[in-house]
């Protein structure tokens, strides 16, 4: 389920450092989400939300290329 407040990070095998997104915004049945930068706060946009995963891998076991995964949640919360 997507809530505001998670962070997901890029799943593009090409890059060193994944991009992280933070979610801002989202209702329930919206094809978009809210997002923005997750260590800075800023690029903010909306995200369709079919491109946001739970594990980073695909139904068929292959790693998934594209989109972005959930990252685990923070022990501290």
């Amino acid at each position: 389920m997507i809530a505001k407040g998670q962070i997901y990070a890029s799943c593009d095998p090409r890059e060193d450092r994944p991009i992280r997104i933070r979610i801002e915004s989202y209702q329930p049945g919206d094809v978009r989400a809210h997002v923005v930068d997750a260590d800075t706060g800023k690029r903010s946009r909306r995200l369709l939300v079919d491109r946001l995963h739970e594990t980073a891998t695909t139904k068929a076991g292959q790693p998934r290329r594209t989109g972005y995964v959930r990252e685990a949640p923070d022990a501290r919360t």
